[in-house]
Formats: structure tokens, sequence, C-alpha cells
């Protein structure tokens, strides 16, 4: 059901597949308005009671949750793979990086400096000293996909923990089940009851969470979705990711091996459903033949299959609605004058090959709003002020991957692009876990990260004597 579609009740059970081969994997209950009310207002009482935790009760909180995963780490791989069909290699990195992220949260509460300012810095000032320090807001709501259910998840609880917040969380139908044996961790690990909370359910109840009486909104997902949530929740502050189209950009002094091995795997990670994958691929016309013949032997060698088995490379999309879609922007695509397929373009089930189309144009339907699939589209391009001003004509802003050792062309690409990051001699999908993350334009509001996310949740208090 689409958010923008929802109805007022949920039903009651809901059961999760497995996209590769359709099997269940897991039975939840979907959670009602009322549900929801009752969980943040539980999350209220657990919250006013930890809002004053010192430093080192959250970071050790923070770490004992980390330990859990890493006790755990080849059960909730195997939830991971089979519940969002992410093969099992990239289901072990995404445990890796969430022990990382809780971890870094904990090192990032023993430093949430405040500062002190004089107010007598001008001819008549008064003679006070200010304090300005920071404040958990409360209760976080947090809304996350399937492509990453551990770490997005710990993206929003690390955090929110980290600055003293308690947090009801709605992880995605689709893949909701890594989210629930995370709750199950931090019990585990001796959290305090109701601090962290998880609810299950589609739209409506993504709405529930977004109406009901919390503090913040922090959600990731498409910027329809988000500007519903927004709307719904009133005066909440709202953090935003909301995907991206992001582009590559390959220019004549790169390397060109290293070139490739990024696009391999910044576009056929997870199927290609990654917010900040590489969606539109410039090759400057005096490298497009020869990237190109490297590009096409490198995507030969992909395998694609299985999830579960140690040699694929790459697994099958979320679902059959989601494969068809990519299909079908495949098949427009083609139907342009000038585009043409030079490997992949076929679907069984679920499972796209991995595609390379060339001579894609600006509109076209795979680059023209943000696809999630494994569609590597070129284009071509002469003058780098050009495909600059292409991509900020577009309406999303989220990274963006640059292939040179020129440090004119460098600074030319990280000043005039308008982006959240720049990536050099990188992909777009580039990301550490304390570093911003986020963008502009359609691509969202505030940031992700460790270290900015701690005070995006948190409250400025000034007090002056």
């Amino acid at each position: 059901m689409s958010i923008l579609n929802a109805v007022a009740t949920a039903p009651k059970a809901f059961t999760v597949h497995n996209p590769f081969n359709g099997e269940a994997v897991g039975e939840l209950m979907a959670a009602s308005a009322a549900d929801v009310i009752a969980a943040i207002t539980r999350a209220k009482s657990a919250q006013a009671a930890f809002r004053r935790s010192t430093p080192a009760i959250r970071r050790a909180l923070l770490n004992a949750l980390a330990a859990e995963i890493a006790a755990d780490a080849d059960n909730l791989s195997l939830i991971i793979s089979s519940e969002m069909g992410k093969t099992i290699r990239e289901a072990r990195n995404e445990v890796r990086r969430a022990q990382n992220t809780l971890k870094l949260s904990g090192d990032a509460a023993t430093f949430l400096d405040g500062e002190a300012l004089h107010c007598g810095i001008v001819e008549g000032g008064a003679d006070r000293l200010a304090t300005i320090t920071y404040e958990p807001v409360g209760v976080v709501g947090a809304i996350t996909p399937f492509n990453y259910p551990l770490n997005l998840l710990c993206h929003k609880l690390g955090p929110a923990i980290a600055a003293g917040n308690a947090v009801v969380a709605k992880p995605s139908p689709k893949a909701p089940l890594a989210a629930a044996r995370l709750a199950e961790l931090a019990d585990k690990a001796g959290w305090p009851q109701h601090l962290f909370q998880v609810v299950h359910g589609g739209a409506e109840t993504a709405l529930a969470v977004a109406r009901g009486p919390i503090d913040l909104l922090s959600f990731t997902g498409g910027p329809a979705a988000g500007l519903v949530l927004k709307n719904a929740s009133g005066l909440v502050r709202c953090l935003m990711e909301l995907g991206g189209n992001d582009p590559l950009f390959v220019l004549p002094d790169a390397d060109l091996d290293k070139a490739v091995a990024t696009t391999i795997g910044h576009r056929f990670e997870i199927a290609g459903q990654s917010c900040a994958a590489v969606k539109k691929l410039y090759l400057h016309r005096d490298i497009e033949k020869r990237f190109t013949e490297k590009l096409l032997a490198a995507v030969d060698a992909v395998e694609f299959g299985d999830p579960s088995l140690v040699e694929t490379d790459m697994g099958p999309l979320i679902d059959l609605a989601a494969a068809k879609t990519v299909e079908e922007r495949v098949a427009k695509t083609l139907s342009m004058q000038g585009t043409k397929l030079l490997t992949g373009g076929t679907r069984v089930e679920t499972l796209y090959a991995p595609t390379v189309l060339s001579g894609v144009a600006i509109d076209a339907p795979v680059i023209a709003e943000e696809t999630f699939g494994p569609v590597i589209a070129i284009r071509a391009f002469d003058d780098a002020a050009d495909a600059i001003a292409e991509v900020n004509a577009g309406p999303y802003g989220l990274q963006a991957g640059v292939f040179t050792n020129d440090h004119a062309l460098i600074r030319q690409f990280s000043r005039d692009l308008i982006v959240g990051g720049v990536m050099i001699n990188e992909g777009p999908d580039f990301r550490a876990e304390h570093v911003p993350f986020g963008g502009v334009k359609k691509s969202g509001l505030g940031r992700e990260g460790v270290r900015i996310a701690l005070r995006e949740m948190c409250e400025t208090k000034v007090v002056i004597d």
C-alpha cells in the first residue's frame, strides 16, 4: 500500500517473504494507531527517566548492544539476506557496519560539548555569561526503508540514544525482521524498558507515528512519502533522507580500472537499490570507448542469483513489482532514439540482469527519476561545466562521484555541483558512519552521520548568568 493512499486501519498480521524464492520467512502483527500511541506514551516515560543519564551510561548501553550484534552476527546476516534479498556477503558487511555505527554513537555521546559566550562583546553589552548546552528532544520516531534494514536503523537509534532520547521505530514491512531482532538484542543488552520499541506495519502505521506525540521524526524513503509524513507531523522537527539520482563522472586522466570497479560496486550492490548508487554514468568522450569496453568485461563477470550463496555478487530486487518497474523503464528507454542495450536487459521473476545502456537521453525513464535497479545508464560529455549544469538542473542533490587527479577539475566539481557530498576518486555511494550524509532539493532535509545527527536530535538551551 502506498503511503499516499493509507487507510485508517491496519491488517492484524502480515507475512514477510524471501524476494528470491517467495518463501515465507516471518509473520508479524501490524500496529494499530492506538498501539502506536501507546508505544510513544511508554517511550515518553522511559525517556523522562533517561534524559539525565550520563554520557558514560549511554556509551555503555550502545557498546553493549554492539556486542550483542557481534555475538548474533551470523543470525542477523541470514535474517537480512532472507528478508530483502541482499547477498550473504553484503548482509555480513551491513551487520559489521551497524556495530560501528553504534560504537561511534557511544563515542560521540562523550563529546556532546556546549560552549560559553560572553554577552559583553560590544560597547554597552551586559557583563553576563551565556552557557549553551544540548539537551535531548524527547521521543524520536524513526521510519526506515528495506534496503539497509539494520544499519539505517542504527543510524537513527545510535545518535538518538547518545543524545538521551527514546526511540519508536517503524521499519519497512518488506524487511522488518532485522529491526525486530535488534529490539530483542537491546533487551538482552540490558537497555531500560521501553527506551527502544519497534512497531510494525505499512503506510498507515507510518502515518500514526508521524501524527503521534513524538518530538522528532527521522525518515528515510522517497520524497512523495516524505512530504506526506512531514505534513502529517505538523510542527515536529523532521530529518529526511529522500533518495537521489546520483552521477559518477569519469575524466580522461582517471584510473579507468578503479573507476570501472567502483561503478560496478556502487551500482550493483543490493541490485542497485541504494539511494546513492550510480544512477547516471558520465563518461568524457575521450575515454568513453575504452572505459565501456572495460566496463562490459567487468559486468559479464558479475554472478547474480541466489543471495544465500557466498559466490553470488548480486541478488534479486525486493519484490516482483520493483523488478517489473525496472523492466518497464528500460524498455521505454530503449524505444528512444539513440539508446543502445550493451548487455543485460532481461528479467526472471525478481532477478534483473546487470544491464548497461549507452546513448541515454537526459529525459529517459531510467534516469529521469530515481531507478532502484541494476542499470548503468551512460551519458557522454565533452565539457565539465555542461555536465555539471545538467546534473544541477535535476530535482535531486544527494551525492556525486568524480574520477580525476586534475586539481582544477576537482575544485570545479566540488564547488559547482549542487549536492550534499562530492566523492573524489570514489563513487557517490561512499559513506563513512560518522561523516554527515544527506542532500539538497528533493534529496532531503537535515543530515545523518553519527556526529551531526547527535546534534540534530538535541535542543539547544541557553542559560545567561
